[in-house]
């Protein structure tokens, strides 16, 4: 007999579960202070809201606007609701005990589960469903960030064999030859967010960009040549936030007995020089370009670079990602060297386009022609004109989510998340001083609601 295909509700389904063992093992380890945090820090929740916040998500979309169904807690709306919730006032908030979040979550997930088995195997009926889990793959990767950012111990997740790390250096640019190309996500592509809707033409200049990903080495130079003191390679916005913050080198870098470490979680490391430099802002990818006479790429670009001319779902082809052509879902706990996974090669040999870290690129977030929202109003468009866009997914994010056309966006100066960034070389002619610095007007963070 043939094997049975499985089908889209059993798939989806089975992921549902692996979302919420996500969710609930980067819980793991922590007591009550450590998942509260700090009060009102700008991009963190509390986590036993934020978790609440998850389950409420679900709830709200598959179980209360697809099935009709009454709220499975009476104050739900006031406690979990993060459009109407402001982010300062979550710890205020009359949360129950974790015990009992943790049972709402449970409760959520088996009404949902219940509810999913009677659907049809139907996109267009699974749609809720996937949305839900997506918003909660979202959600793990800001706990993984959570953890990172506090310094808490890290989430008990089994790295992949050491191994698997180690591969050295890449350098080097690929030529893209330009051309007219269909930006966004096509209508016959499945689910897709409203910000990549839809595919549209746009006209690129030939263009060079490099095959690998900034590595710690060639950003830990632009440091050491005292780069962040010099106000030539710093953009106006940018110069301001590097004064603020008073950083002489990226956040969670420090320099002992002469030598450059940096912190995963709770432990200091010595510098990975062939990794992706890692928790970089926009300010600090811009000004590593003018001090190395290179730019970053557009987002047009990017997509291009991943994609080819023929316009692959994956940089590699139409097959799903897995362990061997991506680092994603956090299968390593950290990043691997940037000339691993040479199966993820695009067609013009750009490698690890995702996977491994979120790559800033010089385009602000903006809607595509003809936008409309979806569902979920404001999933994008408050963050319209106020962010940058990030292509490609890093490693703690959930392979299932990310595509060529994915697009990401955070605040120029958020430097918490997993973003580093590709480079491109400057056009003949063009001196590195001379470029301007797009979207110094950039503001705002990314909250995932």
């Amino acid at each position: 007999m043939p094997p049975q295909v499985e089908s889209a509700k059993t798939r989806l389904s089975a992921q549902l579960k692996d979302a919420r063992r996500r969710t609930l093992q980067l819980l793991g380890g922590l007591e009550h202070a450590q998942m509260m945090g700090p009060k009102a820090k700008p991009t963190i929740n509390p986590l036993p809201w934020e978790i609440g916040h998850v389950a409420y998500f679900h709830e709200y979309w598959c179980l209360r606007q697809r099935h009709g169904l009454r709220p499975l807690v009476a104050d739900a709306d006031e406690l979990y609701d993060s459009i109407h919730i402001a982010h300062e006032t979550r710890w205020d908030l009359p949360l129950p005990p974790l015990g009992e979040i943790k049972d709402y979550m449970a409760r959520v997930h088996a009404r949902e589960a219940e509810l999913l088995s009677g659907e049809p195997d139907d996109e267009s009926a699974l749609y809720l469903y996937r949305y839900a889990l997506y918003h909660e793959d979202m959600h793990t990767e800001a706990f993984t960030c959570t953890r990172q950012t506090l310094g808490h111990p890290a989430p008990p997740i089994t790295p992949a064999p050491a191994a698997a790390i180690a591969a050295g250096p890449l350098p080097g640019d690929v030529a893209v030859a330009g051309g007219d190309y269909q930006l966004g996500a096509a209508r016959d592509d499945g689910f897709c967010f409203d910000n990549e809707k839809w595919a549209h033409a746009v006209a690129i200049k030939p263009f060079e960009i490099a095959r690998a990903p900034v590595t710690n080495d060639e950003y830990r130079r632009f440091v050491d040549a005292g780069g962040y003191d010099n106000r030539d390679y710093w953009s106006a916005d940018g110069w301001a936030w590097r004064q603020q913050h008073g950083q002489s080198h990226p956040v969670y870098w420090r320099r002992r007995q002469g030598a450059w470490q940096c912190r995963l979680f709770n432990e200091w490391r010595a510098l990975p020089p062939h990794q992706p430099v890692i928790h970089v802002s926009w300010y600090e990818a811009q000004a590593w370009c003018r001090w190395a006479g290179r730019r970053l790429p557009s987002e047009a670009e990017w997509e291009l670079a991943a994609a080819g001319p023929g316009k692959r779902f994956f940089p590699w082809g139409e097959s799903p990602p897995d362990k061997t052509r991506v680092n994603m879902d956090a299968a390593a706990m950290g990043c691997v060297d940037v000339a691993a996974l040479p199966q993820s090669d695009s067609p013009y040999g750009c490698r690890q386009m995702l996977g491994n870290v979120w790559e800033w690129t010089d385009t602000d977030f903006a809607p595509y022609p003809g936008f409309a929202p979806d569902m979920y109003e404001d999933y994008s468009q408050p963050l319209f004109g106020a962010t940058k866009v990030l292509r490609g997914g890093g490693w703690a994010t959930r392979s299932r989510l990310i595509r060529n056309t994915w697009r990401n966006y955070y605040g120029p100066e958020r430097c918490d998340v997993f973003a580093g960034f590709r480079t491109c070389p400057v056009a003949a002619g063009v001196s590195p001083a001379s470029m301007t610095a797009t979207g110094d007007s950039g503001r705002g963070g990314r909250e995932r609601g």
